[in-house]
């Protein structure tokens, strides 16, 4: 079987709000990319947190089972480098370069050697362009190019001629504000150049012969630095963008209309290139939807959110039609260091955010409550929908050895649970009472 190179770009907290997925915010690039190959809209990721996310996307394995529960940079790690997608690889015969952003090895380190990179060609500001002189230069075949980008991670850039605020909407379920406004303005701004930088490395694979015999991956780690977004297991964390494009299927501007969760992508890779699946992996290879040989892989996907800036604990599961969220904290006000500061957060700070109690647990019709505002956890009428959720969810915790499956199995009722991860001997985490990530934070000591 032919060793098929793979892209795999990738950027920042940009979620779906990209032009493939109908929003308003222009990215011609990514839109072209889309109608050249296949345009996922129920992809999600399995943790909405920068270096979980991709930790999961890498390894084919949940956070809590890969052991990246918090941000690489405040002192998480993987518990296995070697289940990092490039040493699978280099087995059969791929070599692995990385420009640009990573997330999931510390800076204090050299990151690139610690995941196992055969070569690295610089940050993220210039990846774009030692990504396409790369592949200018004729280079060897097969590779792994990771290609990583932080145009919109917070802080935004300021919103230019195109990206006027007073003809921005913000989104759902932000209000339409003048705050908001220029808030969404910003994040346009920051897209417009994150299309352009990733254009820029389509364009150098294609001028160099390499498109046709090149598999792309692009996605992004989370949903939008946004309230009630990034960092939440609302879809708005969890859905991403995921556009694929190159042999084996992945062609003709088509879209699939099924679940397919990050952990996917590894084993599905396995498949396109004939290697067999490291015994490790937690995914579903999505060949046979792409191949038309099933319109589903999977029944549901799963995510969880353990740290990012603070500790705060949840699993989830969703289906087609229904969402279940079950939070281990036990607060009765909302974690906001979790959330990056903006304009957006500033209202509804002003507005009391702060006093406002998450639900231990929720459950949401995704058909009539797509944006997930009215928590059906409590009226009776869904007991028997419930149960099943908190059946799949349990389920899913114990066969994959997550450490809060013991808590949940011992309670009758699922709400208001306490448990919590332990972090790291060194890990550096915000008080959950606090209003910033950027205030300052506590190093754990075991």
């Amino acid at each position: 079987m032919s060793k098929h190179n793979i892209l795999y770009i990738h950027s920042h907290d940009t979620g779906r709000y990209i032009q493939p997925y109908g929003h308003a915010v222009p990215t011609p690039n990514l839109q072209r990319l889309a109608e050249e190959g296949i345009l996922f809209r129920q992809a999600f990721c399995a943790n909405p947190t920068c270096s979980p996310s991709r930790a999961c996307l890498l390894t084919g394995q949940y956070a809590h089972s890969n052991g990246m529960l918090g941000l690489a940079h405040r002192g998480f790690s993987l518990h296995n480098y070697g289940h990092h997608i490039v040493h699978t690889l280099r087995k059969a015969g791929y070599t692995s370069i990385l420009a640009g952003a990573q997330h999931i090895a510390s800076m204090f380190e050299i990151p690139w050697k610690t995941i196992g990179y055969d070569e690295y060609l610089g940050s993220h500001e210039t990846a774009h362009e030692r990504a396409s002189e790369f592949l200018n230069n004729t280079p060897d075949q097969p590779f792994f190019l990771s290609v990583g980008f932080a145009e919109t991670h917070r802080e935004f850039r300021d919103p230019g001629p195109g990206n006027n605020p007073n003809y921005s909407l913000p989104p759902a379920p932000l209000p339409d504000t003048p705050e908001t406004r220029e808030d969404m303005a910003r994040f346009k701004a920051s897209a417009r150049v994150l299309d352009q930088k990733m254009g820029m490395v389509l364009d150098a694979l294609e001028r160099n012969g390499l498109r046709e015999n090149t598999l792309i991956i692009c996605t992004t780690d989370h949903g939008i630095a946004f309230p009630r977004m990034k960092c939440n297991l609302t879809d708005g964390g969890i859905g991403v963008m995921l556009i694929m494009s190159g042999p084996g299927g992945f062609a003709g501007g088509k879209v699939c209309d099924s679940l397919v969760s990050h952990v996917d992508l590894f084993p599905t890779i396995c498949d396109l290139t004939g290697i067999d699946h490291p015994e490790w992996l937690q995914g579903t290879s999505i060949m046979p939807a792409v191949t038309g040989n099933s319109e589903a892989v999977r029944k549901e996907i799963f995510a969880e959110i353990n740290y990012h800036a603070s500790c705060e604990p949840q699993r989830c599961v969703r289906t087609e039609r229904w969402k279940y969220i079950l939070r281990f904290d036990g607060r009765t006000r909302p974690v906001l260091p979790n959330c990056d500061d903006g304009l957006s957060k500033t209202l509804w700070m002003d507005n009391g955010w702060r006093d406002m109690p998450p639900p231990g647990q929720a459950l949401y019709d995704l058909i009539f409550d797509p944006n997930e505002a009215n928590n059906l956890a409590h009226d009776g009428r869904f007991d028997s929908v419930l149960t099943d959720m908190r059946e799949r969810l349990e389920r899913w915790m114990r066969d994959t050895g997550d450490p809060l499956t013991e808590i949940v199995s011992r309670s009758e009722r699922l709400n208001g649970l306490m448990g919590s991860v332990p972090s790291p001997d060194g890990a550096v985490v915000n008080d959950p009472d606090g209003i910033s990530p950027r205030e300052k934070a506590q190093l754990v000591r075991q």
